[in-house]
């Protein structure tokens, strides 16, 4: 794919929920400083209604302040296809860095999105795809990416339809069963993400990684199992981000948590 709408694509970043992401020129028409942004093109089908409302749940994440997200910067659709473009963080993700990451730093990284989540939280927006690759990395710490629109283009479809293998193991089973997202799930996703970070290990052992009913199924009949080695703050942290949904704490609690960990 070489481009889409006016955007002329550099080349590929990736994929993750049902889309591919490009390193792209700015367009000329965008007031804004940089001259590289990040681009999603999403698989699924854009219809009129579903494309209204992925542009609305675009425009309330947009407009939601907070240093520690990545900003939404345009969007559109072109034979059928949505696409938006963000900004483009070039030191890479937890999922894939562009240097080494030490724990400390990636902790830091994990606590700044758990702090976008707040924000998002306090908007009355669930993330619904908190997971390495969508903590981009920046300067010491790290900001929250790709709101996970997937769903709006899938209406009726649990996010057992939706998600890459990578995403399987940090979303909420009550989820994967068809629950409604909400705050206390997207801490579930943290507190899967802190050991994830803290170990470089799953809370489910090695996952399948061409078979998704195989992960499905390994995060559905298998409890999470941490790491025994994890220091005792850490290791508390993750038990009550695992908890009962009721009981879990706010995300601002884990980035204070995470905060006073990493220090």
């Amino acid at each position: 794919m070489q481009g889409i709408a006016d955007y002329d694509f550099v080349r590929p970043l990736g994929s993750g929920n049902h889309g591919q992401f490009f390193l792209a020129r700015r367009p000329r028409r965008l007031p804004i400083d940089a001259d590289l942004v990040a681009v999603k093109v999403l698989a699924a089908e854009s219809t009129e209604v579903a494309f209204r409302r992925a542009t609305r749940e675009l425009a309330a994440y947009a407009a939601v302040t907070s240093p520690h997200l990545v900003a939404p910067i345009d969007a559109g659709q072109q034979d059928g296809v949505f696409f938006y473009s963000m900004e483009y963080e070039p030191a890479g993700s937890l999922a894939a860095p562009a240097v080494p990451v030490p724990p400390g730093q990636g902790l830091r990284a994990v606590a700044d999105a758990a702090r976008a989540a707040a924000a998002l939280h306090d908007a009355g927006i669930v993330h619904r795809d908190i997971k390495p690759g969508n903590v981009l990395l920046h300067g010491t710490g790290g900001r929250l990416s790709d709101l996970g629109l997937a769903q709006i283009f899938t209406e009726g479809v649990t996010v057992t339809g939706m998600g890459g293998l990578d995403a399987v193991e940090y979303v909420d089973p009550d989820l994967l069963l068809g629950g409604p997202p909400g705050p206390a799930t997207d801490v579930w996703s943290l507190g899967v993400l802190i050991h994830r970070v803290t170990t470089g290990r799953g809370l489910y052992g090695e996952m399948p990684q061409t078979d998704g009913l195989l992960a499905l199924r390994r995060v559905l009949s298998t409890s999470p199992q941490l790491d025994p080695a994890l220091p005792g703050p850490v290791a508390e942290l993750i038990r009550d981000c695992l908890g009962e949904a009721p009981e879990r704490p706010s995300a601002a609690v884990v980035a204070a948590r995470l905060d006073a960990v990493a220090s």
